[in-house]
């Protein structure tokens, strides 16, 4: 999984250089002078626990933003509770976005990934099974352990619903007894072909029932919904990198005639790359860092 793989040892590597993680810290503004051509930003305005505060930016220091977010004001449901969609002023990512480029073109268009979250919004849901019958029946139905086969889709979904079962123990300090699964669908507001609702109006037990419908289980359903907790999650912001744009929407790494000042993550611009990868957001920090 990402976070034991990736988050944590990069966490400690940074750790051990001195880096500083701020948290329960939200950028809420950037200060910016322009003088004979050049842009500087000279002070970052910021919420700590909801007390505002300012650094000041020095004269031989950089700032790197990372614009907008996939996973902004995501919600979590429960097994009787769906998640409630949110929006941008929920979190900071988009709001900090929207306000430096107020009356900067060459910062960007946020709007244009923003304001469809019609267009961008998903339901995902993590499955923890107290039970190996699901597992079993999967198996059995495929011809693969978890962790061989990749994606299961289900083409006749109406909410074109898919499931990942990964290799089993995924989590570090996973119970022997206990198996994890993932999965999501893509049209949220179509009702489902057993639920009749909308995924995006469902909780976490009728999403697996969508699930075990589709799997054709019917004898052993009553006993894998007592042994597992459906957490759904709405993620409004989630495919808004693939929504159209024009030129400009998305601003270079490094805007033009900036001192210290880059661009990072999926929503600027690197020419003949493919967003939604880890690498668009590790070469967008790579080039911000060479070119200044």
């Amino acid at each position: 999984n990402q976070y034991d793989s990736m988050v944590r040892p990069l966490q400690k590597w940074l750790d051990e250089r001195g880096v500083r993680f701020e948290l329960n810290t939200r950028v809420t503004d950037l200060a910016l002078r322009e003088q004979d051509g050049e842009l500087i930003v000279t002070q970052i305005a910021y919420q700590r626990d909801g007390r505002a505060s300012e650094i000041a930016v020095g004269a031989h220091d950089y700032v790197l933003v990372t614009l907008g977010s996939m996973t902004e004001a995501s919600s979590l449901g429960a097994m009787d509770t769906a998640p409630v969609l949110n929006g941008k002023e929920d979190g900071g990512a988009w709001m900090l976005w929207e306000k430096v480029a107020a009356g900067r073109p060459e910062f960007g268009r946020p709007s244009a990934f923003a304001d469809h979250i019609d267009e961008s919004k998903w339901v995902s849901f993590t499955t923890t099974l107290h039970d190996p019958t699901f597992l079993r029946i999967v198996r059995d139905f495929t011809g693969n352990v978890p962790g061989e086969g990749g994606l299961i889709t289900f083409p006749d979904s109406n909410w074109l619903a898919s499931i990942v079962i990964p290799h089993q123990p995924h989590f570090i300090g996973q119970p022997d007894d206990v198996s994890v699964l993932w999965g999501y669908g893509l049209s949220v507001d179509k009702p489902g072909n057993f639920i009749k609702k909308p995924m995006s109006a469902c909780t976490g037990r009728e999403i697996l029932s969508e699930v075990l419908g589709h799997l054709h289980i019917e004898a052993e359903a009553s006993k894998i919904l007592k042994t597992s907790i459906c957490i759904p999650c709405m993620m409004p912001f989630i495919t808004s990198q693939f929504l159209r744009r024009e030129k400009g929407d998305r601003p270079l790494v490094v805007p033009k005639g900036s001192k210290n000042l880059a661009f990072m993550g999926q929503f600027c611009e690197l020419p003949e790359d493919v967003v939604f990868t880890v690498e668009y957001s590790i070469r967008s920090a790579q080039t911000a860092v060479y070119a200044l």
